[in-house]
């Protein structure tokens, strides 16, 4: 059993993150494994990046089984709700030296008091650590960036949108029952009462926490907290718990909305439910940019689909109009 100890104050404090390197890096922990099917197959297929590319150092920490270490420096808290990759690949890069070395002697030797196993430092680990904890942190970022380009950056626009929604559902939940039935709708394994935070585990710990980071997570399939192993560095005890993507059978288009707007604008305003980028829209559809973004602007200018940026891209979502035409149908 982990438990939290978490005060008025860290309850307080509490708050969501949605992380892209987070996403990232469960792709390579041992509840990031298993083969997904559907709209998010590609969570399934990242790992293949690592050993097409090259990227030794990230194959290297990768874990194929529970009980070890993934170094924390790695995913670095983001100070906001919502990093972008840039400024939290360049939080690995500029990593503490005495960070690296403290992680590293982690993964040698394991925390016992919390069941958690060493293992011998991979080869590729070892040989690029002699050059310098500096140089260690410095090319894990540079193939943590590569990884994100290839395996995470084309889906993450539609992902994201995803992971935003499960955050403002948890947030009605937070002002219109409170902290403690925000925290005991996460997951069936997770309970909170008296000021503690309670997570069936294979692990025995107890500690206290000045705040907890709560990160919703398409990628892993089970409920975690990660905590700091390094004495005197402790970081912010981070609770990843998984949600699933909402089921699509909405998502298929009415016919009498296809028969007044054509098939292709109906599908797009039917899958329009959460949030979307034109370039996600064409893959889902099997349109190129270019008819996605056509027949959006139809639905723009029509008042069916409303337009916002977020960041460098632009979402698109289906308005109360439109709700009401699809209600009426």
């Amino acid at each position: 059993m982990i438990r939290l100890l978490v005060d008025s104050t860290g309850l307080a404090r509490t708050r969501f993150v949605v992380s892209p390197l987070h996403e990232a890096i469960g792709t390579l922990m041992p509840s990031g494994l298993r083969p997904r099917s559907g709209p998010d197959a590609w969570m399934g297929r990242a790992r293949r990046v690592l050993r097409r590319e090259g990227l030794e150092l990230l194959a290297a920490f990768a874990l194929d089984q529970a009980g070890s270490y993934l170094p924390d420096f790695l995913t670095p808290h983001p100070s906001g709700p919502a990093p972008g990759i840039a400024e939290q690949v360049e939080a690995v890069r500029t990593t503490p030296p005495e960070r690296v070395l403290a992680e590293l002697d982690a993964v040698r030797h394991g925390r016992p008091a919390a069941n958690l196993a060493g293992r011998e430092l991979p080869e590729v680990v070892e040989r690029t650590l002699a050059q310098g904890p500096a140089e260690l942190a410095r090319r894990a970022a540079e193939e943590l960036e590569r990884y994100w380009e290839l395996a995470m950056a084309p889906y993450w626009p539609e992902a994201r949108s995803v992971l935003d929604a499960e955050v403002d559902r948890r947030g009605r939940v937070l002002a219109r029952h409170g902290a403690a039935a925000m925290l005991n709708s996460l997951t069936p394994q997770l309970r909170w009462a008296d000021g503690r935070i309670e997570l069936e585990s294979r692990y025995e710990v107890c500690v206290p926490a000045p705040e907890v980071l709560l990160l919703p997570s398409l990628v892993n399939q089970e409920t975690l907290i990660i905590l700091d192993p390094v004495p005197g560095l402790q970081r912010t005890p981070a609770l990843h718990y998984p949600i699933e993507r909402p089921s699509a059978v909405s998502e298929l288009p009415d016919p009498s909305v296809a028969q007044l707007l054509g098939p292709t604008r109906a599908a797009l305003l039917a899958s329009l439910g959460r949030p979307a980028t034109t370039s996600a829209l064409a893959a889902r559809h099997f349109l190129s940019e270019s008819t996605a973004s056509y027949h959006l602007g139809v639905l723009h200018r029509s008042g069916l689909v409303s337009r916002n940026r977020s960041g460098r891209e632009v979402l698109y979502q289906r308005t109360e109009r439109a709700e009401h035409l699809t209600r009426q149908s």
